[in-house]
């Protein structure tokens, strides 16, 4: 198997649980937490993790990012977002028009869809049984966005009430809810077959 390196964006949000399950879930992979864009020189894909959406938009462009992560998704290299990351990869946002994201992936999100903390839940999701294997991947949810529209350059791999929860585009996995807290790895282990497929470090 083929030695990735995984960059976690670590302005903000859950990025140590990433980094513990990536390094769980596959040995040949090293994790780099990225701060500047610098960092991203020799990583083979980023996970952009939950936290506050707001938030990190404002440290992105703080920090001089907001373009360069846009940039590594745009030449193809796979990025994997979940919660808030989930948003940051979408291409709009319902009801709030303001909030830039990178835009990459074609799918309308809508923001704590399902109300506030309280309304955090798990779930167990059926997927495809040639990606997941027979059993359910069990999903929580918190404060999690909802993806309203999927473009049709998408692929549904996961549904929750008839909604996508996961979904990809080429290089880009969107997921809604945290599959970094619930011990199971399957969700990251088939990031890596993406990132493996890919297979090229990132230059500047």
């Amino acid at each position: 198997k083929m030695q990735i390196v995984v960059g976690v964006l670590a302005l903000q949000g859950d990025f140590a649980e990433h980094i513990a399950t990536l390094l769980k879930c596959d040995k040949e992979v090293t994790c780099k937490e990225i701060r500047k864009t610098a960092e991203l020189v020799g990583c083979h894909a980023l996970v952009i993790p939950g936290g506050e959406s707001t938030v990190m938009v404002k440290l992105m462009v703080e920090f001089g990012m907001f373009d360069d992560l846009k940039a590594f998704g745009t030449k193809g290299f796979p990025i994997f977002g979940t919660c808030a990351g989930c948003i940051m990869l979408a291409k709009d946002i319902a009801s709030m028009s303001d909030q830039p994201t990178l835009g990459l992936c074609d799918i309308t999100v809508c923001r704590n869809a399902y109300g506030s903390q309280v309304h955090s839940f798990e779930s167990q999701l059926k997927g495809d049984d040639s990606l997941f294997g027979g059993s359910p991947v069990n999903a929580v949810l918190i404060r999690a966005p909802m993806i309203k529209r999927a473009g049709a350059g998408t692929e549904t791999l996961l549904t929750h009430d008839g909604n996508p929860v996961l979904l990809r585009q080429g290089n880009l996995l969107a997921c809604t809810f945290h599959p970094e807290i619930t011990g199971d790895q399957r969700v990251h282990q088939y990031f890596c077959k993406m990132v493996r497929e890919h297979g090229k470090p990132y230059t500047v």
